[in-house]
């Protein structure tokens, strides 16, 4: 069967790694009650890694885009295969979607995003103490919306793995 190129495996594992670590840094960090040095530290490195997984989503996206995915197998059903790729296209949506969010949130509480403590990114709006509940609630929901996409996407990883025997989860491995 054929395999994701390395540039593609190497993206989609380092993507998920950073999203999983964010997704834990986010809960951790809005759990520690006041406005400590500690939290501040969490806010500012979840913001980092937002970044990140959106500079690494557009190079997976110019990736993507420039070479065609493997073909599924040919006995795997037509609608799991629309299913696939409906999956798949909400994946990239969420990793452009997620990280834009935050970034406008944040924008909109009145913070600068400094990536890495080294380079500003541009404000393009000022501060909206009225828009900033509805821009946290909506990053937070697409939170969820991805972990529940992700899950479902692990549980059919798995399911070709251990019960369809076919192959395809050894195509996304490094």
């Amino acid at each position: 069967m054929e395999r994701y190129t390395k540039p593609a495996v190497l993206l989609h594992w380092i993507i998920a790694l950073l999203i999983i670590a964010a997704f834990a840094l986010g809960l951790t960090m809005v759990d520690i009650p006041g406005l400590t040095p500690t939290k501040l530290k969490y806010f500012s490195w979840h913001k980092w890694m937002g970044v990140t997984v959106l500079g690494l989503a557009c190079l997976r996206l110019l990736w993507r885009l420039t070479h065609a995915a493997p073909a599924y197998p040919a006995h795997m059903p037509q609608w799991q295969q629309k299913a696939a790729h409906h999956l798949h296209a909400l994946l990239y949506v969420l990793m452009f979607a997620i990280p834009v969010s935050g970034y406008i949130y944040t924008l909109s509480a009145g913070v600068p995003v400094v990536y890495l403590g080294l380079f500003p990114l541009p404000v393009f709006m000022a501060p909206d103490p009225q828009l900033k509940p509805l821009l946290k609630l909506v990053h937070y929901w697409l939170n969820m919306t991805l972990l529940a996409v992700v899950c479902l996407h692990v549980l059919a990883a798995l399911k070709h793995q251990f019960i369809d025997r076919d192959g395809i989860f050894k195509r996304i491995l490094p």
